[in-house]
């Protein structure tokens, strides 16, 4: 994240903090004063005070706390959104480069796994990024809230300390076996729903030869069952939480009373009642509050819970990127003598082949489709399986050649976004950016959308624009090794052979593999056929 993003994200965080603050004194002060006021006009109805008591000033102090505690909350809201959003910007990145680096993604075939673990990985990635504004602030809130009654209890009426205090030990008791029994119920839970996702899909792609084997119903109701055990799972942990609710959702009503009640033991009367009385209902205002404790509980353990499931995607990728940096190596050769090819699932391909992939000399990989191209250019990538390389002086390892590597595949997306952040060039100046689109002739339909900031969506373009968009990444890419998968597909045939010309001249420093269905009349090229 750079500086400024941080700075606005700290700027954020404050402000939703201080909004916190503000909201949760003006609740508290709102139910305070509005006790302390009736109170006030009932004391000064039995006597000849009523006819001069003033109730306009405190009457005009609670419509202020009721219209500040509002107004504060919609903008914690608002800024905590705010300041959520600003740290998914550092993080997300990093955290999608370091799933795509993952051996099971890996195995599961380059882009981001199957369907049933992306969708964990996404709530994972949001449980940990809201995390702070589900549970963080509030708990911090909260707890300066608790203290600064307490201190007041202890001042004003010390005898109602003894039930407030045995009331938070058992909400503590609480929400400890919550705690406890919801990281249980929510792991149990998430492989449940994995297991029984996972085994339905299979059923479900697999229904012919199931009923023909009689074995339909059996796979069904056992996908069924796990998906329910994840129900009962979760609905335990809900009567956890409903439990934790009840005890805390007492925690206002009883220290209230126990304020009142102690200080009318303490022999208060009257005007002396009014201060415990404003304590007594700030105590009630708590109580509310106190109401959001389970989720914030629930927050943390899904906090909790996405942080270890994100470690197993990211866990040694910052390790290795340490110790291996692109700098370090620029090879000039990539040599396997007797490759066996495999498909994403890890099946293999064909027989064993030899690969002599060169610096300055551009290999065709030709062959229909249903012949494995994108399969090897992702296995040369390190993207399925784990096979080792030789370069140079040394062997390099799956993981090591992923750091070397652009792998631009033919599927081409246009995010919604702007031009210039579809180039995924980072910081790199206007004039590289209208250089690579012009490279690729797309300059002038860019033009005419706007420029480089214009706002660009997917059906804004055909599929050949999209292919070409894909090509000036390329064209801007740095690694030292380029694999192309059917650079040309979607344009016609000159245009192709002019673009896929100059992109190898401009790789001609690096070792270029391009995949194709027909090999184009270029000079000084490397072809190998494929066959399915």
């Amino acid at each position: 994240m750079s500086t400024a993003f941080q700075s606005s994200s700290r700027k954020s965080w404050r402000l939703a903090t201080g909004f916190a603050f503000t909201a949760l004194a003006c609740a508290i002060l709102l139910g305070g004063v509005s006790a302390w006021l009736l109170g006030s006009v009932a004391i000064a109805g039995l006597s000849a005070a009523a006819f001069t008591f003033n109730f306009h000033t405190p009457a005009a102090f609670i419509r202020l706390f009721a219209v500040g505690r509002t107004a504060a909350r919609y903008g914690e809201r608002l800024t905590g959104h705010k300041a959520a959003l600003a740290d998914q910007v550092s993080r997300r990145v990093e955290l999608f480069a370091a799933m795509a680096a993952a051996p099971a993604v890996r195995r599961a075939g380059w882009q981001l796994g199957n369907d049933s673990r992306l969708a964990d990985y996404l709530d994972d990635v949001e449980d940990l990024d809201f995390a702070r504004l589900r549970a963080g602030l509030p708990a911090l809130t909260l707890a300066c809230g608790l203290a600064v009654l307490i201190a007041g209890s202890a001042v004003l009426a010390p005898l109602s300390l003894l039930p407030i205090i045995v009331l938070l030990l058992a909400i503590l008791f609480a929400g400890n076996r919550v705690a406890r029994a919801g990281a249980m119920a929510w792991r149990e839970t998430r492989s449940l729903r994995r297991g029984g996702a996972s085994r339905l899909g299979a059923a479900m792609a697999s229904a012919v030869p199931l009923k023909a084997e009689g074995a339909w119903n059996r796979e069904c109701t056992e996908a069924l069952a796990a998906l329910s055990r994840a129900g009962a799972a979760q609905l335990a942990l809900r009567r956890l939480q409903a439990m934790l609710d009840m005890i805390g959702g007492a925690l206002g009503p009883v220290a209230g009373v126990s304020v009142m009640a102690a200080a009318w033991y303490a022999g208060r009367q009257g005007t002396e009642l009014l201060a415990p009385m404003l304590l007594a209902f700030s105590w009630l205002a708590l109580g509310e509050t106190m109401n959001g404790a389970s989720r914030m509980l629930v927050a943390v353990l899904r906090r909790n819970a996405a942080r270890a499931e994100i470690g197993q995607w990211t866990r040694g990728t910052a390790a290795g990127r340490r110790e291996f940096a692109l700098d370090d190596i620029k090879p000039a050769l990539l040599l396997h003598g007797g490759l066996q090819r495999r498909a994403p699932d890890g099946r293999s391909i064909g027989t064993p082949i030899s690969l002599l992939l060169a610096r300055g000399q551009p290999t065709l990989l030709v062959g229909a489709s249903g012949s494995g191209k994108t399969s090897l250019l992702k296995q040369i990538a390190g993207w399925i399986g784990d096979d080792a390389f030789a370069t140079d002086d040394r062997i390099l390892s799956a993981g090591e050649r992923r750091a070397l590597v652009s792998l631009v595949l033919h599927d081409a997306v246009v995010l919604e976004d702007t031009v210039r952040a579809n180039l995924f060039a980072g910081d790199a100046p206007d004039a590289v950016l209208w250089r690579a689109l012009e490279a690729v002739e797309m300059d002038g339909r860019i033009r005419e959308a706007g420029g480089l900031d214009s706002w660009v969506r997917q059906d804004r373009f055909s599929l050949g624009e999209a292919q070409r968009i894909n090509l000036a990444r390329a064209w801007l890419s740095s690694p030292p090794v380029a694999l192309l998968d059917e650079p040309t597909e979607h344009l016609d045939e000159a245009q192709g052979e002019r673009i896929l010309e100059r992109l190898l001249v401009r790789f001609s420093d690096r070792i270029v593999v391009v995949s194709t269905h027909r090999a184009p009349p270029l000079r000084d090229v490397r072809t190998i056929e494929l066959q399915p």
